[in-house]
This record gives C-alpha cells, sequence and structure tokens, in this order.
C-alpha cells in the first residue's frame, strides 16, 4: 500500500494536535463519500433500501473486528468515544454488581471514566501510578470491586498501560480498558473485558465510537434500551461515518509499522529539544510509550500563555491541562505523577506531519517559552 497523501490544515500553520483529532484520513473520505447514498435508511427495515444500509453496516462492523483481532459480534458502534466509556464502564459496573458496588479506576484515566463513575453514585477506589504515570501494580486493591478501568495507554503523557499484568491480578473481575490514545497505533493489549475506542482518533470522522465487549463479559445496558439492530447501541446509526471509520482504521492498521517508526522519531526530536530547554521536564515513559505525542512543563509559565502564543506563530498544540471554557486547570493526570502541573505541552504529530513542521516548531519553541519567561520575572 502506497504512503497516503500528506498535506498541512492550512499552508502557514503546523498541526501538532493530532492526539485531540486527526484530519480526516484519505480513506475515510472516500468511504464516505461512497456510503452517502446507499446508507440513509434504517438498517433494521426489510425494503432493499434498509438491507443495502444493513450490508454497509454489517461490513464495518466486519473489517473493525479483523483491524482490532477481536470478535465481528463483539463490536459496537456509538456517538463517540466518550459514550463507548459510559457504556462500557457503567455496563460493567451494573452487570458485576453481585460481587460488590465499587468502581476502581487508575488516577490517570480520561475523565469520561472519571465522570462516569461519579455518575453512578457507587463508591470509587483510585489505583496510584508512579513518576511515569505507570500503575503501581503492586498497589492495586480490587476489594468489593464490579469494574476496574485501566487505559491502554495515557493520553496527555502516552505511557503505556501494564493491562495484561493488571488483568491477571484482578482476576475474575470485569476490566475497562479505555484504548482511545492506542486504537490503530497499537494491537489490543490481553485481558480486557470491555475496550473504548474514537475514531477521530485514528482518522476516522468525529461523532463515531467503538465499544467492543468480550463476549460472556457482565455487561448490561446502563441506559434505556432502544430497538436498533445492536443491542448495545441506542439511536439511528450514522452509517456512512460508521463505515468511513473502519476505512480508516482498515488503512492506519496496514501502515502502522512503518508511520509508528516515523512518528516516534520525530516525537524523539522533539523530546531531546524540549529536555534541552532550561527548568523544563519531559514527562512520561521515554521508550515504553505511544509512538505520537509527548508532554513537556516549563517551570514559571502558564500551558494557556504557551498555547496562545504557539497558536500566535502557526503552531496548533494542546495542554495537558483540562480545557474548560475560558482556561486550563490544573491536570489531574500529571498532579497524579507528581509533575509540574502548569507550563505544560502536549506535541502530538500525524500522518500529514513532516520533519520540516517539527524543525520548525522546534525552532520557534526556545524564543516563545524566553519571551514568556521574560514577561513573569
Amino acid at each position: 500500500m502506497s504512503p497516503p497523501e500528506r498535506r498541512r490544515p492550512a499552508a502557514d500553520r503546523v498541526f501538532l494536535d493530532t492526539a485531540s483529532g486527526e484530519a480526516l484520513h484519505p480513506a475515510a473520505r472516500k468511504a464516505w463519500v461512497a456510503a452517502l447514498d446507499g446508507s440513509y435508511a434504517d438498517p433494521r427495515r426489510l425494503h432493499h433500501e434498509g438491507r443495502t444500509a444493513r450490508l454497509l453496516l454489517d461490513n464495518a462492523r466486519a473489517v473493525t473486528a479483523e483491524a482490532l483481532g477481536v470478535r465481528a459480534d463483539e463490536v459496537t458502534f456509538t456517538a463517540s468515544g466518550t459514550d463507548a466509556v459510559h457504556r462500557g464502564l457503567l455496563g460493567l459496573h451494573r452487570g458485576g454488581g453481585r460481587r460488590g458496588d465499587t468502581v476502581v479506576h487508575t488516577a490517570v484515566e480520561h475523565s469520561a471514566v472519571l465522570e462516569a463513575a461519579r455518575w453512578s453514585g457507587a463508591p470509587s477506589r483510585v489505583l496510584p501510578v508512579d513518576h511515569l504515570g505507570r500503575l503501581r501494580l503492586d498497589e492495586v486493591d480490587v476489594t468489593s470491586a464490579t469494574v476496574v478501568a485501566c487505559q491502554s495507554a495515557n493520553h496527555e503523557v502516552g505511557t503505556i498501560q501494564p493491562v495484561a499484568a493488571l488483568a491477571e491480578r484482578v482476576g475474575d473481575v470485569p476490566l475497562l480498558v479505555d484504548a482511545s490514545a492506542s486504537a490503530g497505533r497499537m494491537p489490543l493489549p490481553d485481558g480486557w473485558s470491555a475496550v473504548a475506542a474514537s475514531a477521530h482518533k485514528w482518522g476516522g470522522p468525529a461523532g463515531v465510537g467503538v465499544l467492543v465487549v468480550r463476549r460472556g463479559a457482565r455487561w448490561r445496558e446502563p441506559f434505556p434500551a432502544d430497538d436498533r439492530t445492536d443491542p448495545r447501541a441506542t439511536g439511528f446509526e450514522n452509517v456512512p461515518a460508521i463505515f468511513a471509520a473502519a476505512a480508516a482504521l482498515q488503512a492506519v492498521v496496514a501502515d502502522r509499522d512503518t508511520e509508528n517508526r516515523r512518528q516516534r522519531a520525530l516525537v524523539d526530536r522533539v523530546r531531546a529539544a524540549a529536555a534541552a530547554l532550561p527548568e523544563t521536564e519531559v514527562v512520561g515513559d521515554p521508550d515504553d510509550r505511544v509512538p505520537h505525542l509527548v508532554t513537556f512543563s516549563c517551570l514559571y509559565l502558564d500551558g494557556e500563555a504557551l498555547v496562545t502564543e504557539l497558536d500566535r506563530r502557526g503552531f496548533a498544540v494542546a495542554s495537558g491541562s483540562a480545557c474548560t471554557a475560558s482556561t486550563l486547570e490544573p491536570s489531574h493526570v500529571l498532579a497524579a505523577m507528581g509533575a509540574l502541573t502548569h507550563g505544560n505541552v502536549r506535541v502530538s504529530v500525524g500522518r500529514d506531519t513532516s520533519a520540516e513542521d517539527v524543525e520548525l516548531f522546534l525552532a520557534a519553541l526556545p524564543g516563545v517559552v524566553a519571551e514568556l519567561r521574560g514577561r513573569v520575572r
């Protein structure tokens, strides 16, 4: 397969926030357009148009299952990655209620997990992590647990979690894995009961999530049910978007070995340059990590100011802190790691990111940091 066409979102800008959302993959665009005319009907209907939509939906499910290495009947398409996390966690929690009442999760889970745990009204237990953001396996406590949540890799610092080892430790307690940061880029780990992912993280359309529930897992619908073709989903399926998401995932998995090596080299360049800046800490595991992202924290600086100034100069990056409507709040992930919680920047590359893009960013970064430090000192 030939490498995908590389292009920037705009000629004068460099997009380095693919961990939030990757540009639409050419394979997704092509599949989306092709599916539009044949996917408007309800896949539940028995007429020709309904059967056509159902065929597209079933094809997307089969392609997604093959790319992820799971069974087709384990795959459910949801309205978003957040929806997949909520359904996965709360469904396992409801299904595992006979053993206890406690939701257990690591200290560095995405806010989707934290909010779902709060919404459940159940007691929760937080599992600590080390300074790299990795779960401390020797401190895992699943007493009275109905479900354990552990991401495959951290969405802010990239550290890969020991999911398979955790699964052995928790035994028959259901395990939810949020694979949003790694799906498509890495095979799924072993030991999960349910997996959640988000298509726009691998170049599919936004508004498509994937929930995989292991056959035989104790999962029960946590929300009002619907009479859709998939009993774990609700609402009318966005068939063309789902079809496009599956096409993008298939293309990304086919190219991932080559693309992962290329992206890791770009991120290694950023890690080295950031570490060379005065009073700057590069966080997360330097080796056992996803290939496309890195976070570093600059002492004495504010993450919002860094993001804003870099954006003014044409570089789209994120802060590891949580975005609110008007500002950035300190990151619970970095706080759990014992790292600097302010002045942090997350840089994430994608298939459209070139070595020239990275060098342009690294040429601008020292001046931005120095200028902002000059304003506060």
